[in-house]
């Protein structure tokens, strides 16, 4: 039997997640250590009712390059993106009517705490009740400055765009079929993230062997390559991540991330494997 500080360690804590969410599980579990051991399907409210056309017509392609042209072209349709007119847009700022998925995605690559940075952040914690712990600085007080700046910077996204959260509910649940398609039965994928300061992550948990719990952000970024991971920092986290929190990877759409073999990763509490370069 777990004794209650393990427990405690496998949880996600109160301050990091929200009551209700828009996915089938509660933050609560999605985000403890206990789904990262044992994931199950995520589900985001609506997704497969609301855009049944779209699945309907992945299923009849059988070439991955050809499903991505599908996707890109529904999104573009669905979402007026090359005709922001068509949905009311009146304004002069067309850059921001343009500021679809893939610019967002683009624009986190490049720093995540961007402005777009704050967008994807939000969208984690509006869909599956996951706070965002770090933007620029920790963010551990709701009420407080820092905070503050991270709302402000994820209002000023979303301001002037067309229906952006619904376009990364769509990536997410085009994430995870292809995933489902490409690697039928498998439940987790070995990620690396290179860090300079283990002091800058919220270790929950010190065990042997470089053995740790700790608490991601709502979503962060990972690489495939270890080798890659070291060029970004003096230590190595090795991570089982669920597929089920994979976001987006760069090779799901050709041409929308270059390189690093990154991967957007949803957070919560994890075991994590620690060593140096």
């Amino acid at each position: 039997m777990s004794s209650a500080n393990e427990t405690n360690h496998a949880s996600l804590p109160r301050d990091a997640r929200l009551p209700i969410n828009r996915c089938n599980l509660p933050a609560v579990v999605l985000g403890g250590l206990t789904y990262q051991r044992h994931p199950s399907p995520l589900y985001l409210d609506g997704v497969a009712e609301l855009h049944a056309d779209l699945f309907r017509r992945l299923a009849v392609v059988e070439a991955p390059t050809a499903r991505a042209e599908v996707f890109r072209d529904y999104m573009t349709v669905h979402f007026r993106l090359e005709r922001p007119e068509e949905m009311g847009f009146t304004g002069r700022r067309k850059s921001r009517a343009k500021a679809n998925y893939v610019r967002m995605i683009r624009g986190w690559s490049f720093d995540s705490d961007s402005r777009e940075g704050a967008v994807l952040k939000g969208w984690v914690e509006s869909r599956f009740g996951l706070m965002p712990r770090y933007h620029a600085q920790p963010l551990r007080d709701p009420s407080g400055e820092a905070y503050r700046r991270y709302l402000e910077m994820r209002s000023a996204g979303l301001y002037g765009t067309n229906a952006l959260e619904s376009q990364f509910d769509l990536v997410y649940a085009y994430c995870q079929r292809e995933i489902a398609l490409r690697h039928p039965g498998a439940r987790h994928v070995t990620l690396y993230r290179g860090v300079n300061r283990m002091a800058d992550h919220e270790v929950l948990a010190k065990g042997t062997g470089g053995e740790h719990v700790i608490l991601l952000n709502n979503i962060s970024s990972f690489t495939h390559s270890r080798e890659r991971a070291c060029e970004f920092g003096d230590y190595i986290l090795a991570v089982d991540v669920p597929l089920t929190k994979i976001f987006f990877h760069c090779g799901l759409l050709p041409g929308v991330l270059q390189g690093e073999d990154e991967f957007l990763v949803i957070g919560g509490v994890v075991d994590v494997r620690l060593s140096t370069i």
